[in-house]
């Protein structure tokens, strides 16, 4: 890998950097941050985002709640339950044993009608990461409009702040939404692969006949393999989602609260 490989990998989200390792024509963006900004917001966005950067920096309502000191241990504790979420979807148990929770949004299991030799349908594992999206979006846009409003209380620069996150939130979800959604579509030719590789180790090794499809959710096959590729994409997406409302908290914390009973 050349140092201008190294550089550019370095300067990405591990998102993009774990992505791009199966994936090498994904490229990191050319163009200039604010010129493409400008193109993604339509005009009504970009007189709210005037509006809120025009609007002086007054002082904050008298009527304002003290900040929330919560909020970070809340961040901790949903990066914790969405990470367990992740992490404990149950591929390789046939049943919960007693005492342990059982995996939310369970990692698929290879259909009954799979066959050997037949390529496994990937459709369960698209609705199964869209399903943990569904749950990222939902839990960190709670949060987020928690640690905004706890933020717009503290200063007129708090809320200032808290009004330019709103914005940008509404303005770019729906990019935000259709780009994200593109992940499970290049786990796609991930899952492909691994069942390839599956196959030609069954070609090479003289034992196609015992390619069981009932064997693949086991320790060690290329269902597992691609169940940990699912997993690694997936907990660096959320640490892609959490930057924004981690970006409020640290701000937060850092700000003195002018707000009075």
């Amino acid at each position: 890998m050349t140092t201008g490989l190294r550089r550019t990998l370095f300067r990405r989200s591990e998102l993009v950097r774990i992505l791009s390792e199966t994936h090498p024509d994904i490229q990191g963006p050319k163009y200039d941050l604010g010129e493409q900004l400008g193109q993604w917001l339509e005009l009504p966005d970009a007189m709210t985002l005037f509006s809120v950067l025009s609007a002086e920096d007054g002082r904050p309502n008298s009527s304002a709640q003290q900040a929330n000191s919560d909020l970070p241990a809340e961040l901790m504790r949903l990066r914790g339950t969405l990470s367990d979420a992740i992490n404990n979807d149950g591929m390789f148990h046939a049943a919960v044993p007693s005492g342990q929770t059982a995996p939310r949004i369970p990692f698929p299991m290879p259909s009954p009608k799979a066959t050997a030799g037949s390529m496994p349908d990937f459709t369960p594992f698209h609705r199964y990461y869209l399903a943990h999206q569904r749950e990222m979006k939902t839990a960190i846009g709670n949060l987020r409009a928690n640690a905004r409003r706890a933020l717009a209380a503290t200063s007129g620069a708090g809320r200032q702040l808290a009004g330019l996150d709103a914005t940008f939130e509404k303005s770019l979800s729906a990019r935000e939404h259709t780009l994200l959604a593109n992940i499970p579509i290049l786990l796609a030719s991930s899952f492909e692969k691994r069942y390839a590789e599956h196959r030609a180790a069954m070609a090479d090794d003289a034992t196609e006949s015992g390619d069981d499809p009932a064997t693949w959710p086991q320790p060690g096959s290329w269902l597992e393999a691609f169940c940990n590729d699912t997993k690694r994409v997936l907990l660096a997406e959320l640490e892609l989602r959490l930057k924004p409302v981690a970006g409020l908290i640290a701000a937060l914390t850092s700000a003195p609260s002018h707000a009075t009973e």
